[in-house]
């Protein structure tokens, strides 16, 4: 790559003439919000927003980024001076714009030092995270923080440098505290249900851990606004990469292809202030609930359905797995008929738009969105998505065939070996526990046993219900005997 072809703010005039551009001079941008997980969602979601505000003309609001893990982000943005680009596709064609709101990125395990100092800024009015469901070491049944997590386990040990979200977040707000700095508002803009009441559940208990005063200090001063986001965002490939150097006649080591539809409502609740999201198509209200709980299960839980499902069956991507038979009639009925009579209303919302909204979103041959990248962290996933759901169910003494399906779809997924003797990639916190309790067993009773010891995932609840094993367990029994694909055509034909 030679920096004459690269995407950097002295190649932006380059830019082919219908490629959209940063509308603000960004030498004059500040930074008020600290992201935590600057991955592709993040940047195909809340930083297009902010992007947008920056262009209305209000500086405050550069977003700096932390990778907690990885330098790969850093490493692909930093040459670019923070730039890149979202290609929006779908079947009527691809449009392209550089997005500028990112002003630098930092990377947590080099220099937890420069992360913190970044976090103690007065200017900083922010931290953002999304880290996905198993960066808030928390157990996924309770919601509450898992305390033997080797990463919490070393920041209540050395607070002073942190590893976890939840160490880096403790300690800036310790820092402010005693810097008389105001402290930050903490929004979370992950698939957690009521994200803001979780973030503020695990950040609480830590303090309690570390320090109780300081906790006390936490719990009175910090705001947690719940948010409900949404955007479809595979991950991005060098077949990507080139689809945008052509188009925009500049390399950019780490675009982001996306769909047109996305949305983000929050909860309003920002005592240090916020940018004006809402002039840019952000969603605020007064209770976040209900929006988040019909996102988890509608959109998320049917997605996860899909992806270890058709991923067994032998499809690649989603809208592969739409058009295959009998998944576009299997997964309206789960939505229809076993997750919509879960689901609170919605006053003057067409929940029929939206549900066949997603199936559309679904098809969307353009995104490419693989189903073993949805399939990752499935531990961490399946308790908000699948079984909250089967839980309202068995409340509601209403059967769950499809969503059981789900269930034993990932099971079967899990032991980590597909139906043509292939191993699978598993990626997931408790890969190892997978194989471990799996290991030599074969029937459905068996892998059954093994998943439901993981309370962790299940709960007791689930584990000691003898509806919740005869139906999972019938559906793993199928899933063994007959395929995937066979066991979904017979399903989307009852």
């Amino acid at each position: 790559m030679t920096e004459q072809n690269q995407l950097s703010a002295a190649t932006l005039a380059r830019l082919g003439k219908d490629v959209q551009r940063p509308a603000y001079d960004r030498n004059q941008m500040n930074t008020g919000i600290v992201h935590l997980g600057i991955g592709a969602f993040h940047r195909a979601h809340q930083a297009v927003y902010t992007d947008a505000v920056l262009a209305s003309g209000d500086n405050r609001w550069g977003i700096l980024g932390v990778s907690l893990r990885s330098a790969d982000t850093r490493d692909a943005l930093q040459p670019q001076d923070g730039l890149y680009t979202v290609a929006v596709r779908d079947g009527s064609g691809d449009r392209f714009s550089v997005i500028g709101s990112i002003t630098s990125v930092l990377v947590a395990p080099e220099n937890p030092q420069a992360v913190l100092s970044a976090m103690v800024e007065p200017s900083v009015k922010i931290i953002s995270l999304t880290v996905t469901e198993k960066g808030y070491c928390y157990a996924p049944a309770t919601a509450s923080l898992d305390e033997s997590h080797p990463d919490i386990v070393h920041d209540l040990a050395h607070p002073a440098a942190p590893r976890s979200a939840i160490g880096f977040i403790v300690e800036a707000l310790a820092r402010r505290r005693e810097n008389g700095t105001e402290p930050f508002t903490l929004l979370s803009c992950d698939n957690l249900p009521a994200n803001g009441e979780t973030l503020k559940r695990v950040v609480l208990r830590f303090a309690e851990l570390r320090d109780p005063d300081l906790a006390t200090f936490i719990r009175e001063s910090v705001a947690f606004p719940s948010t409900m986001v949404d955007r479809i965002v595979p991950a991005t490939t060098d077949t990507d990469r080139t689809i945008v150097e052509r188009a925009t006649g500049l390399r950019d080591a780490w675009p982001i292809m996306t769909e047109p539809f996305t949305q983000w409502v929050v909860e309003d609740h920002f005592p240090s202030g916020r940018p004006a999201w809402e002039k840019v198509g952000v969603t605020f209200v007064e209770d976040v609930d209900a929006f988040e709980l019909m996102k988890l299960r509608l959109l998320n839980g049917s997605h996860s359905t899909l992806a270890y499902l058709g991923y067994l069956a032998g499809h690649e991507t989603v809208s592969d797995v739409m058009q295959a038979e009998g998944f576009s009639a299997f997964i309206e009925a789960m939505m229809d008929e076993e997750i919509t009579p879960t689901l609170p209303p919605l006053s003057g919302f067409d929940l029929s738009s939206y549900k066949a909204q997603l199936r559309e979103r679904f098809r969307n041959p353009a995104l490419r969105h693989r189903t073993w990248q949805i399939a990752m962290d499935g531990s961490q996933k399946l308790p908000q998505r699948l079984l909250n759901t089967i839980r309202k169910r068995i409340e509601q003494g209403k059967p769950f065939k499809r969503l059981a399906l789900g269930v034993a779809g990932w099971m079967r997924y899990a032991t980590g070996t597909d139906e043509r003797g292939q191993p699978i990639d598993v990626r997931d916190p408790l890969a190892n526990d997978f194989r471990e309790r799996t290991h030599g067993k074969t029937s459905a009773a068996d892998l059954l046993d093994a998943y439901l010891g993981m309370q962790q995932i299940f709960g007791k609840d689930l584990a000691d219900n003898d509806e919740f094993r005869r139906a999972v367990g019938g559906a793993l029994e199928q899933l063994l005997r007959d395929g995937a694909a066979v066991t979904v055509a017979k399903a989307g034909r009852d």
